[in-house]
């Protein structure tokens, strides 16, 4: 293989899957397996800003959660609101992305992926979205990647369970395993904050 095809090929890291709302996206990585094992490119600021979004990601979060765990579902507003590149490097989650836009087309829906150590599919929660995720497997360690660096004080979340959201979690309702705060969320319809759709974020 020529130099010039073989820069390509490594270049072309990744495949975008369009889901149901505009922006969620789900990347799968490019694999390159052999008898040792495999080797993939995990991120290029440059195609994802060429296939995804153009954006800059500052901080990178881990987590380490045990069967049933729920976090979520969380956001941050402006100015601190974030976008959220996700991924499971052992076990698998449920990850769900909410849009909280007012006046947006896709206002209340979610887009739910399992995100696996297997699959090695991430996935892009926007900004003016909510997110969480349900472990599904005996142990999971979840990894993500933010656009905008955490701040105590522009936090807000929305309840897991709401009626209106009708998010299957693949759980047992009675299994969740939720912190003290996750506990109070309350419904989108009663939520403290919401985006608006016509407010540009980035």
């Amino acid at each position: 293989m020529k130099w010039n095809a073989l820069v390509q090929t490594v270049f072309e890291s990744m495949e975008v899957i369009k889901t149901d709302i505009e922006g969620v996206v789900i990347i799968e990585p490019r694999i390159f397996k052999d008898d040792r094992g495999y080797f993939y490119e995990s991120f290029s600021q440059r195609e994802f800003e060429e296939k995804v979004c153009r954006t800059t990601f500052v901080q990178d979060n881990q987590s380490k959660s045990s069967y049933g765990v729920l976090r979520g579902l969380h956001f941050q507003k402006p100015p601190y609101c974030q976008s959220k590149l996700v991924r499971c490097i052992k076990g698998a989650v449920l990850d769900v992305a909410v849009d909280l836009r007012k006046g947006s087309p896709t206002f209340g829906k979610h887009v739910a992926v399992e995100l696996t150590e297997d699959n090695h599919r991430q996935l892009f929660v926007p900004r003016g979205f909510a997110h969480g995720f349900a472990v599904l497997s005996e142990e999971a360690v979840f990894q993500y990647k933010c656009d905008n660096f955490y701040n105590k004080e522009s936090e807000g979340a929305i309840a897991w369970n709401d009626p209106e959201l009708a998010i299957d979690w693949r759980i047992p309702a009675e299994k969740a395993l939720l912190s003290g705060k996750d506990k109070l969320n309350k419904g989108i319809r009663e939520a403290d904050f919401l985006f608006d759709y016509n407010e540009e974020l980035y």
